[in-house]
């Protein structure tokens, strides 16, 4: 049984975290509105970036050097602020058709949110998704049991990732501090930048993240060795990013929790 008395709570990213294995759900989107204005993105430019809030991402894939040529080339010009507030307004639909069935939460998910409630944590969450893109997951993913004590978006903070007022948003709507007893996981770079500009604990996930990039079939038909790549290149980019420790699964996470509450107790803090 799971026994915390220092660590009090929990703050999961949505996609690739806790549900959508893989992060599919943007990516698919993404790449789809860009190519509706004639520029095809890769799946690997497409989660450069993950985890912004959409408009940033936008902003940032359009900037991307091969990105901008080719959109010079197609449309005569560099792609402007007015082209990222038009592809904003077009991938919202776009996502939203086919967002509902990336809400399965990932697997163990619910199992180990549970875990976490018996052992007193409050369970946070924050993402890159809009707040009425957010509200297509939230039934889908309760239904499959699993549904977070706070959800809070961009919109609802002011400001997206690296920004921490995600965090800090969550930590108003459960009620509890300081914040070094907070762990925020997520499977991005700046999932890791909020949790530490917050004053949180962070945990990278590698397996069922963004960073590998796979659905749970895909990976799984992969052999042992490019499983071991794709996840050993995943923790490097996340441990660059200033992660203090890598799980394959945010399900896997306990035993991390645990050296945590140790470091606590012995007086120690986040970076």
């Amino acid at each position: 049984m799971l026994k915390l008395f220092q660590v009090k709570a929990v703050i999961l990213d949505w996609a690739g975290t806790a549900v959508d294995h893989g992060s599919l759900a943007p990516v698919a989107a993404l790449k789809r509105v860009f190519a509706e204005n004639g520029v095809e993105i890769s799946a690997a430019e497409a989660r450069r970036d993950m985890g912004l809030l959409k408009k940033d991402h936008i902003r940032a894939i359009a900037g991307y050097d091969r990105v901008a040529g080719e959109w010079s080339r197609v449309h005569g010009r560099a792609p402007e602020e007015s082209d990222v507030d038009r592809i904003f307004r077009e991938f919202l639909p776009k996502q939203a058709e086919i967002l509902e069935e990336f809400s399965r939460p990932i697997e163990g998910i619910p199992e180990a949110v549970a875990r976490w409630r018996a052992a007193g944590l409050r369970i946070g969450s924050t993402t890159g998704y809009t707040r009425a893109l957010l509200q297509l997951v939230i039934p889908g993913a309760a239904r499959l049991g699993y549904s977070p004590d706070a959800s809070v978006t961009p919109e609802d903070a002011g400001a997206g990732r690296p920004a921490p007022f995600m965090c800090y948003r969550n930590a108003i709507e459960l009620g509890v501090y300081p914040l070094w007893a907070y762990v925020k996981i997520g499977d991005t770079p700046s999932d890791i930048a909020e949790g530490r500009n917050a004053g949180m604990w962070t945990i990278g996930i590698t397996r069922t993240g963004n960073e590998v990039g796979l659905s749970r079939e895909e990976f799984e038909n992969l052999t042992p060795e490019a499983r071991e790549s794709a996840e050993r290149k995943a923790a490097e980019r996340l441990r660059s990013a200033g992660a203090d420790y890598i799980a394959a699964s945010a399900a896997e996470c306990d035993p991390i929790f645990e050296e945590i509450d140790g470091r606590l107790a012995s007086g120690e803090r986040p970076a």
